[in-house]
């Protein structure tokens, strides 16, 4: 993927993403979503076993899979149909994954500017902070449009 393509694809990520800044708010419950929503609802493991076509044991088994965190995906959708439920997935960011790159960016950036720095610094050919800061930005937007795994691979 072309780097301008990462970053229009960041862009609509974040855009679908933004609906779900609240998502504290949907955090699982202490007991897991198919317990609560099982209960919520009146139905009995037993009744949510048969609508599942397992065993009740298998249910309850299921239910700590959830709240260990250790329930597949497949079991998970699975339950969420027996309980005529959407199971929805995905992963939120903390925040913008702009802000993240340009991060990581800034990051690598200053590590490789404190080693050039440094040299220089012994060669008595020292840079003014404001210099150092435009290089720091102008570096950064190299990294960040170069793109890809190398943002990943330094630390």
């Amino acid at each position: 993927m072309r780097p301008q393509d990462r970053a229009t694809a960041r862009r609509q990520l974040d855009k679908r993403l933004s609906t779900l800044s609240d998502a504290d708010s949907l955090t699982r419950p202490p007991y897991g979503w198919i317990k609560a929503i099982r209960e919520a609802l009146g139905m009995t493991t037993a009744q949510l076993g048969k609508r599942l076509g397992v065993s009740q044991p298998r249910v309850v088994k299921i239910e700590k899979a959830e709240k260990d965190g250790a329930i597949t995906l497949d079991s998970l959708e699975r339950a969420a149909q027996a309980l005529d439920c959407r199971l929805v997935y995905t992963l939120v960011p903390r925040k913008p994954l702009d802000n993240l790159v340009a991060e990581r960016a800034k990051i690598i950036a200053k590590k490789r500017l404190e080693t050039t720095g440094h040299s220089m610094k012994l060669e008595a050919q020292g840079v003014e902070a404001m210099d150092e800061s435009e290089q720091l930005k102008s570096l950064m937007n190299k990294i960040v449009a170069q793109g890809g795994s190398v943002l990943w691979e330094e630390t």
